[in-house]
Order: structure tokens, then C-alpha cells, then sequence
């Protein structure tokens, strides 16, 4: 769940850094959610750096930018040591470093980061690890990737499911959570299915009504979702949302509904097929899980009807009505209960 409130940023920074300031603050922005005092961070003539990390205990979070520029060429210890570590810590506010160019800052000031890894000061704000992205033959992809769709909401596709899970696993902290959805088997009610569990999500109702809780969940969190195969439109959401596309499928998911429907929809035997369409229900109970529920029983159905296997006719007919009765579908629901009530009289025995 998302904070009711963003946690807010002060930066600390001489007038002469403020490009970087902004770059850092932008990036902050898109990326972990968060409310920045840019206007009141920036030195006035006159003012000390030190003093000024006081002021912006105020927030949050104190990021403090050191340069040439905004360091006192002689800067005794003890004119800093409290606004930049025994205050902070006391308070509880916490406080970082950037260093802008070839200043050398006290080196007891931790975590300290370098201007050429602004990457590391999110993931930090972020409360994530600041992980080296993998060297290796993709290392260049997995940056383009990193500014397209980690440093801020995007949607990109590449052909490689290998390179987009590389890239799932190097940027893992630039998220709230990265979820990986098949979308190279099932249908669009499994693969919703399949990412309402992921998220926690309890969705009873129709796919329609589903998919739009979906969109407000997914649009509202920093997270990345990787979809392989073909994905449909419905799954590609906007807001706080990232999405990488992998053209090529990868394996096929193993959540256990949707593998109980892989096996459903391939077996020949009939008995098994049963057994499976009833498994496949339990499951689907057990998760909330109606819409694919529903897609079962109505292809089970069919298949019985094909076969004039009466009970059978039956007992997926009182699963489709129950499921019509809770989506407030009463008429379809009644019609279906009246078919499935005439055919279950044709088949009584007449004793005279």
C-alpha cells in the first residue's frame, strides 16, 4: 500500500549546482514518489551549508549536495559535525550526500554518493539496495531500459524474455514490486487472474470488472510489469506503472490455476478431464478467482453436452448460475436455471 502522505525531500545545494539539483529532484520525482522543497534548498549569499541542512530537517529526508561551490574552502569539524550526523540522527531525519565534482567532503559523512549515480540516491530515498547492474553483453540495453522505464513510468519492448528478466533483476529496487505475467498461453482472464494474486488483490467479479481494478491498482504503484508473449491492450496500464514487453514467450506460468487450465484444455481423457475442471473450480474458490472459474465450467459444459453426459451437464450448470447470482446477472442466471432444470427432468426415470 501506498504512504497517505509522500515523504518530502530538502535539498541542500550552492545556486551554481542547481542544474544538478534539478536533474536529481526530477528524477526523485518520477521514481519514488516523493514531495521536494527544490526552491528553498538552494544557498542564499551568505548562507552556510551547514546551517542550511538544519533548516531542511523540516522534512523527511536531507540530501545535501557538496561542491567547490557550496563547501567553505576551510571547514572544521566541528562547525558540521552536528547538523550532519549527531542532529539527524537524533531526530530521526535521514540525510544523504551527493558529491558534485572534485570537492573532497568529510569522508565520515555516510552514505555518500557521486553525481554520475543519481540512480543510487533514489533507490537509497527509496529505502532499496543500490545494486551494480550485471555486466554482460546487455549491459548497454539494460541502460537504455533503466532510463526508459525504471528512472520513470514508461513502457518499452524488446525481443529478449533473457534481457527483459536480467533487466527485472538489476533494477528490482528501482520498484515496489516486480511481477512477471505469461502472456504466451491462457487467456486475458487467467493472466488477470494471475496478476491480482500477485498483487493480493481478492477480484470476484466479471474480467471487465476486474481489469479496471487492475488499472487503478496498477497506475497508482511504482511497479514494473514484465509480460512476455503477446500481452493484451487491457493489460498495459499507465499511471506510477512500468511495463516491459518481451515479445519472445518465456516458460509458462506456474501458478497453479493457470496450470490446471493448461491441463484441462490438453487432456483427452474424459475422467481426467473431469477431474481436472473440478480441481481447476476448488482452485479458482480457494483464490477468488470466478472469472476464470466461469470460462472453465462453461467450456466444461460444453464438452459434456457434446458428450450427453448428463449429470455432469448439471453440475457445471449450478456452478454458472451461482457465479451469474453473485454478479447480479439474475436474469441469465434464472435462464440458465430453467434449462438446467428441464434437462435434468428429461432425464428422470417414469415408473408406472
Amino acid at each position: 500500500m501506498q504512504a497517505l502522505t509522500a515523504p518530502s525531500i530538502y535539498p541542500c545545494y550552492a545556486a551554481s549546482d542547481r542544474e544538478l539539483a534539478e536533474r536529481l529532484c526530477a528524477l526523485l520525482e518520477r521514481g519514488a514518489d516523493v514531495r521536494i522543497f527544490l526552491e528553498e534548498g538552494q544557498l542564499q549569499p551568505g548562507e552556510d551549508l551547514a546551517e542550511k541542512a538544519r533548516e531542511g530537517r523540516m522534512a523527511d529526508i536531507v540530501i545535501v549536495l557538496f561542491s567547490r561551490d557550496s563547501m567553505p574552502s576551510r571547514w572544521p569539524r566541528a562547525q558540521w559535525e552536528d547538523a550532519l550526523v549527531n542532529e539527524p540522527e537524533a531526530e530521526g531525519v535521514r540525510i544523504a550526500f551527493v558529491k558534485c565534482d572534485d570537492c573532497i567532503p568529510p569522508r565520515v559523512l555516510e552514505p555518500m554518493f557521486e553525481a554520475t549515480r543519481l540512480r543510487d540516491v533514489k533507490r537509497w530515498v527509496r529505502g532499496t539496495a543500490t545494486a551494480e547492474v550485471v555486466q554482460s553483453e546487455h549491459s548497454a540495453d539494460l541502460e537504455v531500459l533503466g532510463i526508459a522505464v525504471a528512472d520513470r513510468p514508461g513502457r518499452e519492448t524488446v525481443e529478449s524474455y533473457g534481457l527483459a528478466m536480467e533487466f527485472a533483476r538489476a533494477f528490482r529496487g528501482d520498484f515496489d514490486a516486480v511481477i512477471r505475467v505469461d502472456c504466451g498461453t491462457g487467456t486475458l482472464a487467467d493472466m488477470a487472474g494471475e496478476l491480482a494474486l500477485h498483487l493480493g488483490l481478492n477480484l470476484q467479479g466479471e474480467l471487465a470488472e476486474n481489469l479496471e481494478h487492475l488499472r487503478i491498482v496498477c497506475a497508482a504503484r511504482r511497479l514494473l510489469l514484465v509480460l512476455d508473449g503477446e500481452p493484451p491492450e487491457d493489460l498495459l496500464f499507465e499511471g506510477r506503472c512500468s511495463t516491459l514487453i518481451a515479445r519472445e514467450a518465456g516458460p509458462p506460468s506456474t501458478d497453479a490455476l493457470r496450470e490446471t487450465a493448461r491441463e484441462f484444455d490438453g487432456v483427452a481423457d474424459w475422467g481426467e478431464a473431469c477431474r481436472l475442471a473440478r480441481q481447476a473450480r476448488r482452485i479458482a474458490h480457494e483464490q477468488f478467482r470466478l472469472a476464470e472459474c466461469f470460462e472453465i465450467m462453461t467450456q466444461w459444459r460444453a464438452m459434456a453436452a457434446e458428450r450427453h453426459d448428463r449429470p455432469v451437464v448439471d453440475e457445471a450448470t449450478r456452478e454458472l448460475v451461482w457465479i451469474l447470482e453473485g454478479w447480479n446477472r439474475t436474469e441469465e442466471a434464472r435462464q440458465l436455471e430453467q434449462v438446467r432444470a428441464h434437462e435434468f427432468d428429461e432425464q428422470l426415470p417414469l415408473f408406472f
